[in-house]
């Protein structure tokens, strides 16, 4: 798969304003109420990652989720990482949205 130039990565990131681009990865960091909260958008994020083959670095403390996407193989960001991050954003849906 072919990474994409910074200004189609910009464009892409117009669509999804909780990630950053920086480091060759497209960038989020989520907070929910609790820990319960956060490790069950976890589970719903790992099962989606594995029908997509497409698996994030990401860490959590407490009630903070930080994800970074890139694809390995093309040592960059290409379309497959913008596709799981649309899916990542309908999974965390922030308190206010409620």
């Amino acid at each position: 798969m072919k990474t994409l130039s910074k200004n189609n990565i910009e464009n892409y990131l117009l669509q999804l304003p909780d990630w950053k681009y920086f480091n060759k990865a497209i960038h989020a960091e989520f907070e929910f109420e609790n820990f319960k909260d956060c490790f069950s958008a976890m589970s719903r994020i790992a099962f989606e990652c594995e029908a997509q083959n497409h698996h994030p670095n990401w860490s959590n403390t407490y009630n903070i989720l930080k994800i970074s996407l890139s694809t390995h193989d093309a040592n960059g960001v290409t379309e497959k990482d913008f596709k799981l991050a649309e899916v990542i954003d309908t999974i965390v849906v922030p308190e206010d949205e409620f």
